[in-house]
């Protein structure tokens, strides 16, 4: 990630500069009007993502897409970087939202503005800024979205008396009621191993980690937003009212098992991990929209998400970006995703389809269940991602850790991840706004 990257993403994203700074332009795309056979390859971590694109290549003989399974994660980014430097990338990938950057500012996405720009429709604002860097040139269709809510046992919040929060400083007050009615419970806990989940809860506060300033990056991962959720879970965990181990533990799916949780501020994929790690608690939780900072707000973050890139370096950008489009927006594809990747689709319409008539298996109880996540999912919050989020969450793990451990001020930790955010990014060029 070199200086004239971070130029190249800047100008594109404010649109400046020329769309052919990611290569997508006409002439970098000789099939744009073929009606040839094209044969397009799509990296995917999706479960049964192969199924849903039989789909596709029934219908689009002339257009036939091969999946490639993959891993997630910085193993796939890596893997990305590497084959577009080498001029072999696969034409499509799924991209976490995170991710995107990293990709735009190494030349590894093209800009389909011109292809695909008639779908922002189908989306909410929020999760279309996160394709666009807040600017307005087009890197990727959001597929999948993880608006945050709460899960909590509702058969122990009976038992205890305890009145489902609103507020998140009617959540302290629930959190010390439950303490001092059995003290070998916890409401919830605070993961210092889970950056992406104190993503989603400051983005809900209104934190912006990244924009673009001019030529430059503004850069702002300790701006008043973030310190203020860090300090309100500082003095929870300081005071005892709720506990400090991690998520996704043989310890933590104990608690969730037997009671010792009572809640969870989670996303739209927590049933499956609940019916996975505390599957003994079938039918005994309910969900909810997260609390909220000011009384009366309807507001969450997106914990997780991912989106269907196109390669800069394709030589059939017009038909993969047509296959994007379709697969994440149109009816019969969003279905599948639904059905055969058991995904919460990004497109808006897709979200109260037929496939979300009945509730998850786990809440066979709560009918309303995604009627309810839809509401709460028009509510997010838009977010720009930095090129160096793999830094920002490294710094997240290992500051809150220590903050735990040495019990130190958790906004300090916040300060941790803004410098080494900043430093980073320094060091590989990319100019900083004061």
């Amino acid at each position: 990630m070199k200086s004239r990257h971070t130029i190249k993403i800047i100008a594109v994203a404010v649109a400046l500069a020329t769309l052919a700074a990611c290569g997508s332009d006409s002439s970098s795309d000789p099939d744009a009007t073929s009606s040839e056979k094209v044969e397009l390859t799509f990296w995917s971590w999706a479960p049964n993502i192969d199924k849903v694109v039989d789909l596709w290549n029934a219908d689009h003989p002339n257009i036939h897409v091969t999946v490639s399974k993959q891993a997630q994660g910085d193993e796939l980014v890596t893997k990305l970087l590497t084959s577009a430097k080498a001029g072999n990338p696969p034409d499509l990938f799924q991209a976490e939202y995170q991710a995107l950057p990293t990709f735009v500012s190494n030349d590894v996405v093209a800009d389909v503005t011109k292809y695909a720009k008639s779908a922002k429709s189908k989306f909410s604002d929020g999760l279309w800024q996160q394709v666009t860097l807040g600017g307005d040139a087009l890197y990727a269709i959001p597929q999948d979205s993880g608006p945050m809510m709460l899960y909590y046992r509702a058969d122990l919040f009976e038992k205890f008396g305890l009145s489902v929060p609103k507020t998140w400083d009617e959540f302290a007050t629930v959190a010390r009621q439950l303490r001092e009615k059995d003290s070998s419970r916890y409401l919830t806990t605070f993961s210092s191993a889970d950056p992406g989940w104190f993503a989603g809860l400051s983005q809900q506060a209104g934190a912006s980690w990244w924009g673009i300033s001019g030529d430059s990056w503004k850069v702002s991962v300790n701006d008043a937003a973030t310190k203020k959720v860090a300090e309100y879970w500082g003095d929870l965990v300081a005071s005892g009212a709720v506990d400090n181990k991690p998520m996704y533990t043989a310890d933590w799916n104990k608690a969730l098992n037997d009671g010792t949780l009572l809640a969870w501020p989670s996303a739209i994929w927590a049933p499956g991990v609940l019916e996975g790690n505390a599957a003994d608690t079938k039918g005994k939780w309910s969900m909810t929209e997260m609390p909220q900072w000011t009384a009366g707000e309807h507001k969450t973050g997106n914990w997780g998400g991912s989106s269907t890139a196109i390669a800069a370096k394709s030589k059939h950008l017009k038909q993969a970006a047509e296959f994007a489009v379709w697969l994440n927006t149109d009816a019969t594809a969003t279905e599948a995703l639904v059905k055969q990747a058991s995904i919460y689709p990004a497109c808006r319409d897709a979200q109260s389809g037929s496939a979300f008539s009945t509730p998850p298996a786990f809440f066979s109880q709560q009918t309303d269940f995604y009627a309810t996540a839809k509401t709460i999912a028009d509510g997010a919050a838009g977010f720009t991602w930095g090129p160096n989020v793999n830094v920002t969450y490294s710094t997240y793990k290992d500051s809150f850790n220590k903050a735990i451990t040495e019990k130190t001020a958790f906004a300090a930790a916040v300060d941790a991840m803004q410098t080494a955010t900043v430093s980073d990014m320094e060091k590989n060029g990319f100019k900083i706004s004061k």
